[in-house]
Parts: structure tokens; sequence; C-alpha cells
């Protein structure tokens, strides 16, 4: 549980430097560039040459993507009957679909279940949350983002896969598979260990730096949604899909639990670096992570209930 403390510090450290005169008003996106081009790639390269795959362990790894085609089609009816934004639809399309599986999901997992619903967790985030991250996040983000001078960027479909390709969670994709079993040399493993862990403190900085307790009036109803969706809609549906393989397997509690975490940190700062709804997309991680304080025990609760009754 520690580590809920330690977000929450990093979130503090981030809003107190926003209201400091001694950093510039970009700092928030100059920390994104890093996560993303430094820190990201190197968490990749770090979790995927880990995957072990057997049949025990295709639940957690097929209900993200499952929920994910679930989420998209309900995010882009709200864009249309709201009539949201290209910035603000693209935001969504990124920070609601993908949860927190990792820095929250473990701690929160092994404080509810011990070390036995580690290996659970650590499937739905790597085959789920990392891949759909670096594949269709990053697509979202091609399309959705804009140019620097502020026009919508079209890019064509070679345009789009250059862009892609390039982008360096997928390199850092591409590269871990292909290694999977190859053996790191020792000094590599600790440098890119040593990278992967600034990954947390640097993005939520970032988030708090970038965090406006007070949105604008065009961002509140994104945010209810998007907070409505990732924490109790999203849950509520795995509930209903995973009831019938029996709710008191540690597995389906698992997998419910990994459904209900807030939005993830990475998507947020994706989306910012994207320029999609910086202020929304912050406001939708920072708030995500302060409720689910409350939202996950509650999950909890009703699983044990579910699986007594």
């Amino acid at each position: 549980m520690a580590n809920f403390f330690l977000i929450a510090g990093y979130l503090v450290i981030g809003l107190l430097l926003q209201r400091s005169r001694q950093f510039p008003q970009n700092t928030g996106q100059v920390l994104n560039a890093y996560v993303i081009y430094v820190a990201l790639p190197a968490v990749i390269l770090q979790k995927i040459p880990l995957l072990e795959l057997s049949s025990e362990l295709l639940l957690p790894a097929i209900t993200p993507w499952l929920l994910l085609l679930l989420t998209v089609p309900f995010v882009l009816w709200l864009s249309r009957r709201y009539n949201w934004s290209r910035a603000t639809t693209g935001a969504m399309l990124i920070v609601v679909p993908l949860g927190n599986t990792s820095f929250v999901g473990f701690p929160m997992i092994e404080a509810f279940f011990g070390s036995a619903g580690i290996p659970y967790a650590l499937l739905y985030d790597q085959l789920g949350s990392f891949l759909i991250l670096s594949i269709y996040a990053s697509i979202i983000a091609a399309i959705y983002s804009r140019h620097a001078d502020g026009q919508v960027a079209k890019p064509s479909a070679k345009a789009l896969v250059m862009r892609i390709v390039r982008f360096p969670p997928f390199i850092a994709l591409l590269i871990a598979l292909a290694l999977r079993s190859v053996s790191y040399p020792e000094l590599l493993d600790t440098f890119i260990d040593s990278l992967a862990v600034t990954l947390v403190p640097v993005i939520m900085v970032a988030v708090g730096f970038q965090l406006k307790l007070r949105l604008p009036q065009e961002d509140r109803k994104p945010l209810y949604l998007a907070l409505l969706i990732k924490l109790v809609l999203t849950p509520l549906v795995a509930v209903g899909v995973l009831y019938s393989f029996g709710i008191d397997q540690l597995v389906v509690k698992v997998t419910i639990m990994e459904a209900a975490m807030p939005a993830m940190i990475s998507a947020g700062a994706l989306a910012i670096m994207a320029g999609l709804a910086p202020t929304l997309s912050a406001a939708i991680v920072g708030y995500g992570v302060i409720s689910c304080f409350v939202t996950l025990p509650l999950w909890y609760w009703l699983l044990q209930w579910l699986s007594a009754a």
C-alpha cells in the first residue's frame, strides 16, 4: 500500500512545482517527452521478455482486449452525442480504455489477494494494457494528433504507418519481442532497470504539474464520464462477462479488479504528448488515482460478497 502514498507524493510535488516560478510552463510537456522516448520504452524492454504463455492464463490476457472493443464504440457514441472536439475525442479514446494495471494494480492486487494474485495481474498488464498502449494507443495518437501549427494532422496511410513504426514504445515492443529468448547482459539489464524505475515518478510529477483543480467547463462532462466508465462501468461489464467462469476463482477476481483500475498514467502522458486535451487527460489520470482509493475497496467487497453468496 506504500505505493499509493508514493503516487500521492509525486502528484503533490507536481502541483507544488506548478505554482513555482522556477519552472517554465512547458515543464509538463518536457517530462512527458522523456517518458515517451526513454522511460516507457525501458519498461517495455524490461517486462515483455518475461512473458510466459499457458492456457490457464488465457482469461486475464483476453479480457482487456474485449473491454477495449466494448469501450471504443461507446466513447465514439458519446463523442457524437455531446459534440466533443477532435482533441477531446482522441484523448478519451486513449485514456479511458487503458487502466493503471501495474503501479497501482500490482500493489493493490497483492494487498487484496496476496502474492498468489500477482501472476494473473502481471499477464493482464503485459499482454493487455502495455500491448494495447503500444499498438492501439499509438495508432489513435497518430490519427488524432495535430501539427505544430495547430492544424489537424491527416496523414496518408504510408505516413500513418511510418509514424507508428517510428513511435519509440512501438520500436521497443518489437525489439523486446525479438529478444524474448535472449538474456540481456547484466550491465544492460541494470541500465534498463534504472531507466524504467523513473517512469512513475516522472509521469506523476508531470501529471501534477498539469493538473487543474478547476477544469474548463467543456472538460468537466468528459471528465465525469471518463471516471464513470473507468471506475464503475468497465469493472461492471467485466463482472457480467466473467461471472459464468466462477466468481470465486482467484484468476477471475484478479481480472475484474484489474479492470477496475483508474486510467493508465502512461496513456495520459501519450495523449498529452500528442496535444490531445492535455488538461482533461491529466485530470482523468489524477482524479482517477485519487478516486480509486474509494472505488477499489468497494469492488473488492462486492467480489467477496458475490463469491460467498
